[in-house]
């Protein structure tokens, strides 16, 4: 049996397919028992101290360098480390309230790189860019052994803190995590043409294998090279038949599931175990262990509203409360996943619904609370899953401001986002001016300052040596709104002397 991996395959050499349509995936059902297994495997993780050790697993983290620091930090750990240690992420120059937060969002930030298929790891599958599998190129990725089994770690970590990865993998991942047997159905998403090809041979008599011409093996083109693989010892001479051809497809849906990524994945699972115990996890079958570590990525604005809390005056019937949900109604899944992303850290939520969501000490609804003067930005507390929502006149207005606040901006110190103004960042670190952290506030508090792209340059990396001092200093303008106070003066000069200050010590 012929295959190129260079372009999906037709069917086997003289196998007449049959038409078929393609088989739509997706989620399966979540099993009623599902809520009591999750109960019992993190009652047994909390009774052997996963997570609740008496040491702190640190990992402080650049922005500017997530995946090199976390790998650093991670691959340094030992088993007990990663399996007690109560996980801690610290952003750099950033004071993060709890450790919800920033952990949420280091999760979410780590899984966009490490899992983005431009990084060299992983690959898009055949029928889709949604799904992603391991991909044999990443053989010539440095140390691709060590990044998988990083990896692997980091989904063990995911599980026992109870964060979810933005990632959605290959069915037939998870079953590798769990080391299930693969099945022909595995095969479906991966590859449906190929899935299709084995179908017929399982669903009708090949009595006549010799004459079809199928033994057990395959060819493969490899980078232009074609090389001829036994399935079995002395495979190329061995027809198939009727009798066998269970054997067969056993042999080629594995050879098809890990063709090429058999280190690779070996080295995942491996980092996997080391994180957690192999008995704790047969709780698991596949579907559940994608639920746990990824979610799911459609929004049920039901479910969402039926588990909001509002605070300091808002309720369900407040006018402003109204127009939220309006808006929310409006927006298109993708923008209701970016406003989750800037109120809780993560775009993913949890396989039971909102009512999972977790704050940085346990159980925490979504919640909006009345909050700041009617022109303000909404802001957010990641770590309470918080909304801060002005009151604001009119529908148009809130709808404006809410779309801006969850496009165009960053997290603030972990805690809050967005309309939180600048001086507060800037004010409290007036001992240890931090120039990344100025162009930052600057450069999204578009209602309280703007930076040029030659301030902006100065303060993004440029080395100290590529300066000449004075030379490029950061070119402020003040704020232009009639509501710029004297008081608020004082803080912009404040603001533009730290800022000369720290570019003064660059240079």
């Amino acid at each position: 049996m012929s295959y190129n991996s260079s372009a999906n395959p037709g069917p086997p050499q003289g196998l007449t397919m049959l038409n078929s349509s393609m088989v739509q995936r997706s989620l399966p059902p979540i099993r009623r028992d599902l809520r009591a297994r999750l109960r019992r495997f993190y009652k047994k993780l909390e009774c052997e101290g996963y997570g609740r050790g008496p040491h702190k697993l640190k990992l402080p983290i650049r922005r500017s360098h997530v995946l090199k620091d976390a790998f650093s930090c991670i691959m340094s750990a030992n088993k007990q480390e990663l399996r007690r240690g109560r996980l801690v992420v610290a952003f750099e120059s950033e004071e993060g309230l709890g450790n919800g937060g920033p952990t949420r969002e280091f999760f979410h930030l780590l899984s966009r790189e490490l899992f983005n298929p431009a990084f060299g790891l992983f690959e898009y599958s055949a029928d889709d860019i949604h799904t992603i599998q391991a991909s044999p190129q990443s053989a010539f990725v440095d140390d691709f052994i060590d990044w998988f089994r990083f990896a692997g770690r980091i989904f063990g970590l995911a599980l026992i803190h109870r964060y979810l990865l933005n990632a959605s993998f290959v069915s037939h991942f998870y079953k590798s995590l769990l080391k299930l047997p693969l099945a022909l159905n595995d095969l479906e998403s991966l590859d449906n043409e190929f899935h299709q090809s084995l179908e017929w041979i399982r669903d009708n008599d090949i009595s006549t294998g010799a004459d079809l011409g199928l033994t057990f093996c395959v060819t493969e083109n490899l980078f232009g090279k074609v090389v001829e693989r036994e399935l079995k010892p002395d495979g190329s001479n061995i027809s198939v038949t009727e009798n066998n051809k269970r054997e067969y497809l056993a042999h080629l849906i594995k050879w098809r599931l890990e063709r090429g990524v058999q280190e690779q994945t070996k080295s995942l699972v491996r980092g996997f175990y080391e994180v957690i115990d192999s008995r704790l996890i047969k709780l698991f079958d596949a579907d559940t262990l994608e639920l746990v570590i990824a979610g799911t990525g459609e929004i049920d604005i039901n479910d969402w509203r039926s588990h909001t809390e509002y605070r300091l005056g808002y309720n369900d019937n407040h006018q402003v409360i109204i127009w939220f949900w309006e808006a929310i109604e409006k927006f298109t899944n993708k923008q209701r996943l970016h406003l989750l992303k800037f109120v809780t850290g993560t775009s993913s939520i949890p396989y039971e619904g909102f009512s999972a969501f977790r704050g940085s000490s346990g159980p925490q609804c979504f919640c909006i609370e009345k909050w700041g003067n009617p022109g303000a930005l909404p802001r957010a507390h990641t770590c309470f899953n918080r909304l801060c929502l002005p009151s604001y006149a009119t529908a148009a207005l809130l709808y404006e401001k809410l779309l801006f606040a969850m496009e165009e901006t960053n997290t603030f110190d972990g805690v809050s986002k967005a309309a939180t103004p600048l001086w507060v960042g800037l004010m409290s670190r007036t001992r240890k001016p931090n120039v990344g952290c100025s162009i930052t506030f600057l450069s999204t508090s578009l209602g309280v300052a703007s930076i040029t792209r030659r301030g902006a340059d100065v303060v993004e990396g440029t080395p100290p040596r590529q300066l000449e001092k004075g030379k490029h200093p950061p070119q402020f303008s003040r704020p232009s709104t009639p509501h710029f106070r004297q008081s608020d003066r004082k803080v912009w000069h404040r603001i533009r002397w730290l800022a000369l200050k720290s570019t003064d010590r660059l240079n």
